[in-house]
């Protein structure tokens, strides 16, 4: 191929034509030629030469990232940061609606329609932090499904009907309103570890579950919950992961059926509504474990 410095303007056209990219140097380089003592008996120098020629049009590793970087060519991905426990800790009711809302700590917030805060039978998101009323009920999911995405509130469509049929056996209501109830109902809000879906429903990845645990801590701590009721071996393995060691490795089968703590809060594990409904057998245990949190509750 002739030598692209030497290119006359019909010979670029017709490569273009071709598809073919002709690097041009901005500035004229002067090209290495090989000594005069190379000769065509000498292969192996002759290579050295020829790769000292190709790689002065190569720029280094290092200086190409440089380049990308400084051009912004990697910017496409919205930039990370770190949800800062200190600062949530300090943030009230609405100010930590908001934070959610905004968040851009992981990259679920590319894919996301809503973020999911969680609903209540006595939380409107006009209250302060002062206003903030202890609950007696935290139900805690895993993260938003494609209906709680679509609708922003967490246990909806089928598993959320689960949800709320077993509310109701129990004198409970998200909304708080019970329309058989002999006594007033007991308080309660619905929430997930994780705020934003995972595409496809995937499991929560572990630095996505570090990123929105700040935002269930406070949750937790305005909230004051006289129960936690944890679904699914993901929201029992944050809320647990400093009251059990490797609670990670233990299945959910055998966190079930007990009480823990989470500082003094009882913590009762159970299956997650959209894992009974794909195995309905298990639905006699998950109403087992209602009945083990109702009874905790009511002797405290």
């Amino acid at each position: 191929m002739p030598d692209t410095m030497q290119l006359d303007k019909r010979q670029r056209a017709m490569l273009a034509e071709m598809g073919v990219r002709v690097w041009t140097p901005i500035e004229p380089v002067e090209p290495l030629r090989a000594p005069a003592n190379v000769s065509e008996k000498a292969p192996e120098a002759n290579s050295v030469v020829r790769s000292k020629i190709q790689n002065t049009n190569t720029p280094t590793t290092s200086a190409y990232q440089a380049a990308i970087e400084a051009t912004g060519a990697i910017a496409d991905k919205p930039k990370a940061f770190e949800v800062n426990t200190q600062a949530a800790n300090n943030l009230d009711w609405p100010s930590l609606r908001e934070a959610v809302t905004n968040c851009q700590a992981c990259g679920l917030c590319t894919s996301r329609r809503n973020t999911v805060f969680g609903t209540g039978s006595h939380v409107p998101a006009s209250l302060t932090n002062t206003e903030i009323q202890a609950v007696d009920w935290l139900i805690v999911g895993e993260a938003p499904g494609e209906n709680e995405d679509a609708e922003g509130e967490p246990f909806v469509g089928q598993a959320g009907q689960l949800l709320d049929n077993m509310l109701r056996a129990m004198q409970l209501s998200r909304s708080g309103e019970l329309s058989n109830a002999t006594k007033p109902a007991q308080s309660i809000f619905i929430t997930n570890v994780l705020k934003c879906r995972p595409p496809g429903n995937r499991n929560p990845a572990p630095e996505e579950v570090a990123q929105c645990m700040p935002y269930l801590e406070r949750q937790i701590a305005l909230l004051q919950p006289k129960i936690i009721l944890a679904m699914g071996r993901f929201a029992a393995q944050a809320l647990l992961r400093n009251s059990i060691e490797k609670v990670e490795t233990i299945p959910l089968g055998k966190l079930r059926g007990q009480v823990h703590r989470l500082g003094t809060t009882p913590v009762v594990v159970t299956y997650h509504p959209a894992y009974v409904l794909r195995n309905l057998p298990e639905k006699a245990k998950l109403w087992a474990d209602a009945c083990l949190a109702m009874a905790t509750l009511n002797q405290g």
